[in-house]
């Protein structure tokens, strides 16, 4: 229920923000600019708050855009330890006004590294999928090494640039870090980008394989799967794991509605079930969504040694068709 106290509207969060109170939520807000007379501020009480996860997330950054967009200014009131924390790991603290009225719930006691953010699903805490990840990522950066100099060798020879590519991805709760890959593309892929995708339909996802952006050596690279080897170093890092969902790019997450945040409760994986399923055939958004969510949902560490072995399988018949 919205309150309004000398002129200034105040929303209530509820104590958990998860995905049918996150959309509820940011309802409410948009609520507010029904009117024809537009508040100066908005507050947000999270006195009462003490988990969100990705849709909540998700749901709080909505509303800061379109506050901004309509030059209102957003403040959060007495956020929570558990609450901080997110905003730690995201970099929102940073960005969001935040006023800690009660004097024990100060920002300087609720860094991230002292409070953990909520875990969003089981698979965050698990020591055990943990552990399989460092086992998987050190055995595939062997792997790495040994491919380095004749994989480096041939990027070097079919086209200038850099032999690795690195490029901004979100992680669990929408943290943003670098996912690191062997180059396959142009030095200036990302400045011919928009100028392909201007000439393709906007309900049509551009194949890879026509991508004229895709260099020779590339084209061999991707089709093996041998670029994203350097990404069991994203793995050995914790900033991904060998099963999640796939990493989207931070435009992507940009379009997202409340609801498709889910999608960020679990970290990204290096396969997963939109690998075991065809990634190439896979064209529609939705069916991206839906896949990531599976994953939630039938997620145990037997699920993920599945996902590994079908992935394994999958690749030794790509490779062994492409020798």
């Amino acid at each position: 229920m919205v309150t309004v106290l000398d002129e200034i509207p105040q929303i209530p969060v509820p104590p958990r923000l998860t995905v049918l109170e996150a959309v509820a939520f940011k309802q409410s807000f948009q609520g507010l600019l029904q009117g024809n007379a537009l508040p100066s501020k908005v507050i947000l009480d999270f006195s009462q708050t003490t988990f969100m996860d990705s849709s909540g997330l998700g749901a709080l950054v909505t509303n800061f855009r379109i506050a901004q967009q309509q030059g209102i200014e957003l403040i959060l009131w007495d956020v929570r330890p558990q609450v901080m924390a997110v905003l730690s790991l995201t970099g929102l603290d940073q960005i969001l006004k935040i006023e800690q009225r009660t004097p024990s719930e100060t920002p300087a006691a609720t860094k991230a590294g002292e409070v953990q953010p909520p875990a969003t699903h089981p698979s965050v805490r698990s020591w055990l999928k943990r552990a399989l990840d460092v086992v998987g990522a050190l055995v595939g950066l062997a792997i790495t090494a040994i491919a380095f100099i004749p994989i480096a060798i041939a990027i070097k020879l079919d086209s200038p640039g850099p032999i690795f590519f690195a490029q901004t991805r979100c992680g669990w709760l929408g943290k943003k870090f670098r996912i690191w890959k062997f180059r396959s593309m142009c030095t200036n892929a990302e400045a011919l980008k928009s100028r392909i995708e201007n000439k393709l339909d906007d309900n049509k996802l551009f194949k890879n394989e026509n991508d004229p952006r895709i260099t020779k050596v590339g084209r061999f690279l991707r089709r093996t799967s041998l670029d994203e080897l350097p990404q069991f170093w994203n793995v050995l890092t914790g900033e991904m794991s060998l099963v999640g969902t796939r990493p989207p790019t931070p435009d992507e997450v940009e379009r997202y509605e409340v609801p498709e945040w889910q999608r960020l409760d679990v970290k990204p994986g290096m396969t997963g079930e939109w690998q075991v399923n065809g990634r190439s055939s896979i064209r529609k958004f939705e069916d991206v969504i839906r896949l990531d969510l599976e994953y939630q949902k039938n997620w145990s560490l037997i699920y993920d040694i599945k996902l590994i072995v079908k992935t394994v399988l999958i690749l030794f018949r790509k490779n062994s068709g492409a020798a």
